[in-house]
């Protein structure tokens, strides 16, 4: 027969063995110093030993020696029981529950339009100028030019020139140009490399298999911390509620939201866990667009489904 312990049974095991053994020494201790009274002295008064080795022991009755055949039968019996033990020893992996076709929309939910994050529109451009046709004017012909005399003599009398103040305040100066609007970058949906859930990058294999070992990681993940809500167990509700992400440049992990929702808190509990990828002791492997980290929206479906 068979028998499966866990680790914490097998420490169990040994902790009895420990405080067992504390407890038989104490007890040797006791006894040992129950008969090391006055009587051993007037015992081995004048007494003489044949050997010098049994001199060493000046009172054999306490001779702790005496018991290494039982202690050392102790401990080879502790020792083949904790061999047992450790032979014993079963670590259970944690069963994760994955639903079938975990990462499967439905029609309506493919149809969601990505949500990126565009330029304002460029202002209208200005209306074509509008051509007028003149009409003719007759051209007057020129009067003959009048010659003034300007030569200047004693008796020529100047008039000195009136001086003229401007009173109008100056024009204001002209308004500061706008500044220039911050460049935004551009939200991709389907990039030449995904993004991937960290843990399968030091793997060997193609791009391909990487990705379908990351989106194993990912479900794993997911469904192992995913609370199903007690409101929504109670009720029997099962579904699917789908969250949108932003897979940054550097693979954290941005404005997530809920796309389609499920009663009973099931899409907020969804919602908690995919907010918690930032916690992770690595990032995603950003997605890539002609040899660049890009930002890649990310849609995931997360089922909520009752165990039977």
């Amino acid at each position: 027969m068979d028998i499966a312990l866990t680790g914490s049974n097998v420490l169990l095991a040994i902790l009895a063995f420990v405080v067992l053994t504390i407890i038989i020494v104490q007890v040797l201790r006791a006894a040992l110093r129950s008969k090391a009274d006055g009587r051993l002295t007037e015992k081995y008064s004048g007494k003489t030993w044949d050997s010098p080795l049994k001199a060493n022991n000046k009172y054999p009755d306490v001779n702790v020696f005496n018991y290494t055949g039982p202690a050392f039968k102790y401990g080879a019996l502790a020792a083949v029981l904790i061999a047992l033990l450790a032979f014993s020893w079963t670590s259970y992996e944690e069963q994760v529950f994955i639903p079938d076709n975990a990462l499967e929309f439905d029609e309506e939910i493919e149809q969601i339009p990505p949500r990126t994050a565009e330029p304002p529109p460029p202002p209208p451009p200005p209306p074509p100028p509008v051509i007028e046709e003149v009409p003719e004017e007759e051209i007057l012909e020129e009067d003959e030019p009048v010659f003034e005399d300007t030569d200047i003599t004693e008796e020529t009398i100047i008039d000195e020139p009136e001086v003229v103040v401007d009173d109008t305040p100056p024009p204001p100066p002209p308004p500061p140009p706008p500044p220039p609007e911050p460049e935004v970058e551009e939200i991709f949906k389907v990039v030449e490399q995904m993004p991937r859930f960290p843990g399968c990058e030091n793997i060997s294999g193609t791009d391909k298999e990487k990705e379908e070992c990351a989106k194993g990681k990912m479900l794993e993940y997911i469904y192992k911390n995913l609370k199903y809500p007690a409101i929504a167990r109670e009720n029997g509700i099962e579904g699917m509620a789908v969250i949108q992400f932003v897979v940054e440049q550097d693979g954290s992990v941005a404005d997530a939201r809920i796309v389609r929702n499920l009663e009973g808190g099931c899409g907020e509990s969804a919602l908690s866990v995919v907010e918690g990828m930032n916690n992770l002791p690595q990032k995603w492997t950003p997605g890539k667009q002609r040899g660049r980290n890009v930002k890649v929206l990310y849609t995931l479906p997360v089922r909520f489904k009752l165990q039977d």
